[in-house]
């Protein structure tokens, strides 16, 4: 039944205002419930309140790294699903100490049109809707 998916929620990780407002406003508009954290220790604060179903993060963010965080989310949540993005080349370091520690996100590369990240996030999202409907 389409009207009976709960609302999916999404959490934003990112440090440049600009870029998480409209990135809320825009799945906002698509029927998601989404928060905003500016920084990775915000981030945390919220996920102990308000559990996301996917978490879109900045690789580099201030004190602690978007890659950090999102390993935290995934040994605490690990239901949920992590997309990174980062327009930073040497983001690279960060993403293979990830993998060496045994976790592997996708990621996009800024600057990211929106249709790119939305079919980014649905594709994450699908899943868990299609076993959902398959139950």
């Amino acid at each position: 039944m389409p009207g009976s998916s709960p609302i999916r929620k999404i959490l934003i990780v990112e440090d440049a205002a600009a870029i998480a407002d409209t990135l809320a406003i825009i799945l906002s508009t698509r029927g998601y419930q989404v928060q905003v954290a500016y920084a990775a220790e915000k981030a945390i604060e919220v996920i102990a309140v308000w559990q996301p179903d996917l978490a879109v993060v900045d690789v580099m963010l201030p004190q602690m790294n978007g890659i950090e965080f999102s390993i935290i989310l995934k040994d605490n949540y690990p239901a949920c699903r992590v997309l990174l993005f980062s327009g930073q080349p040497d983001a690279g370091a960060l993403i293979e100490e990830a993998l060496n520690k045994g976790h592997q996100f996708p990621i996009l590369a800024k600057p990211v049109h929106p249709d790119q990240m939305l079919h980014a996030i649905e594709g994450l999202l699908a899943p868990v809707e299609e076993t959902r409907s398959d139950a």
